[in-house]
């Protein structure tokens, strides 16, 4: 179905993830990245940046935020025009807006609300404060014409992604379902070779993504890269390959 849906980047800041979490010698700094879709049901706004947390978690990232109001203005919107939230997941650095946004609804997988919840998961008070209004789902949900949430479970049990229709193709918002582009285009890689009937040994691949196959997508966008995934070929990651 062809939609004038658009889908904007936010850039919400950096943290800087240490050496001992990047699996190499060195920090890397990494871009807090959020999603706005102008869709004619409304404004969606899918992750929404940091939010603070205690001295002990502020001195191992190093965060510099950028303000969401000042993100949405740049973008064409305000505060009080968004209509709903979907996080990815409710680790602070992708859920720290959302007291901005009380009153509005927030559609979460309940798994993840749960966790959340039950303390040692991310800042309490980035999830219970005054206003919250929580949509819990367990499993798919089509929140409006042409965009639809798929559990992407990974990096937390209740992580989730958002699928989103255009007039040009199917966009992928990917939450930190993997950190990478590139980590992406691997799995992806992994996945045809087994389509294709490749011997083992092979990588393993994430279950989910012959569900984000059934979409086409033309584009998979991410929380933590600024860069993006394309197919390489014009079929896209279909559920069957064929022979090359």
């Amino acid at each position: 179905m062809a939609t004038n849906t658009a889908v904007l980047r936010l850039d919400l800041g950096h943290f800087i993830r240490p050496a001992e979490e990047t699996g190499g010698p060195r920090p890397r700094v990494e871009p807090v990245l959020a999603y706005l879709v102008r869709h004619e049901r409304g404004l969606l706004l899918f992750d929404t940046g940091m939010g603070e947390a205690d001295t002990g978690t502020e001195a191992h990232y190093r965060p510099r935020r950028r303000a969401l109001r000042a993100a949405l203005s740049a973008a064409g919107a305000a505060p009080d025009e968004i209509t709903m939230v979907v996080n990815c997941h409710l680790h602070f650095d992708h859920c720290g807006g959302n007291p901005l946004l009380a009153g509005r609804p927030i559609l979460v997988q309940a798994v993840e609300l749960a966790t959340a919840r039950a303390g040692g998961h991310t800042v309490d008070e980035l999830v219970d404060f005054p206003g919250a209004l929580y949509e819990e789902l367990a499993g798919e949900a089509e929140v409006w014409p042409g965009v639809r949430i798929v559990p992407t479970p990974g990096h937390t049990a209740g992580h989730q992604s958002l699928v989103v229709g255009q007039d040009d193709g199917t966009v992928i918002l990917a939450g930190q379902a993997h950190d990478f582009a590139s980590e992406f285009g691997s799995d992806q890689l992994a996945r045809e070779a087994a389509l294709h009937g490749t011997a083992p040994p092979l990588p393993e691949y994430r279950p989910w993504l012959d569900r984000l196959a059934d979409f086409d997508p033309r584009r998979v966008l991410f929380a933590h890269d600024c860069s993006v995934w394309e197919p390489s070929r014009p079929s896209g990651i279909a559920r069957t390959a064929n022979p090359a």
